[in-house]
């Protein structure tokens, strides 16, 4: 392992994932912030964008285009989908590996995506080489990757909460339900009628009802898991608070497990998994905010023959920047850990 600094670029300043991406950045021993972007804020100082780094990352703002010619070694990619593939097009020959955190390489196919998204890819490539960066899965290939796919905050939650149980083969899969319910910032840091004060607060709804463009993400991956196509019934909610995702998976196992049984399942699979923490009590969001944790609890309701699973994250940290972080700690030699193990904020 090197003890050189990792120079990190972060394409895309203005949302909640670059400035949380920046936090953890800051406080990462082996890491040096090279540049951030930003085509309509360049020139400005980053804390003039977010506040709370006045006086410890007040470096300007510049454009995309300067990362091309960098000696950076990591370009994170904090962009929408559908713009995100046009700059990991343009730096795909880029020394640096990418670590992108839209949706737009976490699919298995241009046509499965136009699908989902509503719109042609337009760098099928970069989509057919992409690893999607689920460490507790993917770590093997997510060290050699030159592209990493984040993925999106609810299938973190949940596929974490299923991945036990599909990759042993112990549940009928055309049976799972997934409630799930995120905190505003999941929405990013664009308003609109929807994540208007007025309409979320005192508030709680229901949306993207069969159609949510994460279910097929959850749906590919469960499917790598057991080698079987996979049904998933995905409901999410939106939640009046900043942050955090709670997911309540439900689904009928193939034959009667038990309640020490389905524990000593998720201890023993997860058991060199730093950031997974499988509970005695039933998680909340604040019992991880602010940290790379994601805390289960499965539960086995012998009256309804259903296994139930909660799985609880901070969608702008484990769900967004800080399983980013933990990816490219894998991609560069460095233990998970580093820089991650912040103490969830409670209260």
């Amino acid at each position: 392992m090197s003890n050189t600094k990792i120079k990190a670029a972060i394409a895309g300043a203005s949302g909640y994932t670059g400035s949380e991406l920046a936090r953890l950045l800051m406080q990462h021993p082996d890491v040096e912030i090279s540049m951030i972007t930003s085509e309509t804020h360049e020139g400005k100082p980053f804390s003039a964008l977010h506040p709370q780094f006045f006086g410890r990352l007040d470096m300007p703002l510049v454009s995309a285009g300067e990362v091309a010619g960098s000696d950076v070694d990591v370009i994170f990619l904090a962009l929408p989908h559908g713009v995100s593939m046009e700059f990991a097009e343009k730096w795909a020959g880029h020394r640096a590996p990418l670590i992108d955190f839209s949706g737009d390489f976490r699919l298995g196919s241009p046509k499965t995506y136009a699908q989902w998204y509503k719109k042609e890819h337009t760098f099928a490539a970069g989509l057919e080489t992409a690893v999607y960066g689920l460490p507790e899965i993917h770590a093997a290939a997510i060290r050699n990757a030159r592209l990493v796919a984040n993925p999106g905050c609810y299938p973190t939650a949940s596929i974490l909460a299923l991945a036990p149980l599909v990759a042993k083969d112990l549940i009928i899969t055309d049976t799972i339900i997934i409630d799930a319910k995120s905190g505003l910032t999941g929405a990013g840091i664009s308003a609109n009628a929807t994540t208007h004060f007025s309409n979320v607060n005192d508030n709680f709804k229901a949306y993207g009802v069969t159609s949510h463009r994460h279910t097929i993400e959850i749906e590919e991956q469960c499917a790598h898991l057991c080698g079987n196509a996979v049904t998933v019934q995905f409901t999410p909610h939106l939640l009046p608070v900043d942050r955090g995702i709670l997911a309540t998976v439900y689904a009928r196992p193939r034959s009667g497990i038990g309640q020490a049984e389905i524990e000593k399942l998720y201890r023993n699979y997860y058991s060199d998994q730093p950031f997974v923490r499988i509970r005695d009590e039933n998680p909340s969001l604040k019992d991880v905010r602010g940290s790379n944790f994601c805390d289960i609890k499965p539960i086995v309701d012998t009256r309804t023959n259903r296994v139930i699973v909660l799985s609880a994250i901070d969608n702008l940290v484990k769900g967004a920047a800080g399983q980013a972080v933990q990816n490219m700690n894998i991609m560069f030699g460095r233990p998970q850990e580093t820089g991650l193990m912040q103490i969830p904020l409670q209260p």
